[in-house]
């Protein structure tokens, strides 16, 4: 079943005189459940993408479609709530909130949504992220590979249907970042969440069920692997 469709993504910038096209013509569908890497060098346009699927970024022109909602039609409140509910976004410099502990960290999305925390799931993402004996602790209390641990808590908190990686093993040591991805390929198969990650290390791609490859702001390679 289709949870996301991109139909002729285009993003441009304005540099001073010149525009930069960052995204061009870019079309793609998602089925639920896959775990798709996208690859391509620095300045390709894959952060830009991940940002327009996860509601971040408006594209210049193009359609974003999840679970048959066109994404972009919705004004900003909408967005945001979209943002929290529907997609778990983690990012490669963590971006944890300094002054609150762990556990605080994991449960904001629920929270600014106005809900109650899940205790059973959240005591079963502290189990499956191994970070039960730094529940209390602050970020800077924690090496990076435990906060990036957090910020994929926070991003599974919600239980999203698709989860967005932006080079979340980039910081990391390579026992960290295949213990990353390890995680994170259980919450694929644990909870059945799409997920969607931006890597420039090929042996995490060849992990992914799909491999898309951008260049130059279009995809030139969408490749099935398994």
């Amino acid at each position: 079943m289709e949870i996301l469709r991109a139909e002729h993504i285009c993003k441009i910038y304005e540099s001073g005189n010149n525009e930069v096209k960052a995204l061009n013509d870019v079309s793609f569908s998602v089925q639920s459940g896959e775990f798709i890497a996208i690859i391509g060098p620095s300045g390709s346009g894959k952060s830009t993408l991940l940002h327009i699927l996860g509601g971040v970024d408006r594209p210049t022109s193009g359609t974003v479609f999840m679970n048959n909602q066109d994404v972009y039609r919705q004004n900003e409140e909408q967005l945001a709530i979209f943002r929290r509910r529907e997609v778990g976004l983690i990012y490669q410099f963590y971006n944890l909130i300094p002054v609150l502990n762990v556990v605080e960290n994991i449960t904001l999305p629920v929270l600014m949504d106005g809900r109650k925390v899940n205790k059973e799931h959240l005591q079963e993402l502290l189990d499956i992220l191994d970070l039960n004996d730094r529940k209390n602790n602050l970020p800077n209390q924690l090496s990076g590979g435990q906060q990036q641990r957090v910020s994929i808590g926070r991003a599974l908190m919600n239980a999203p249907a698709i989860v967005l990686a932006d080079e979340p093993t980039g910081n990391l040591d390579s026992r960290n970042s295949q213990e990353i991805v390890e995680l994170l390929k259980l919450s694929n198969r644990k909870y059945g969440q799409t997920l969607i990650i931006i890597t420039h290390d090929e042996n995490i791609a060849l992990q992914a069920d799909r491999i898309i490859a951008i260049a130059d702001g279009k995809i030139v390679k969408d490749e099935r692997i398994r």
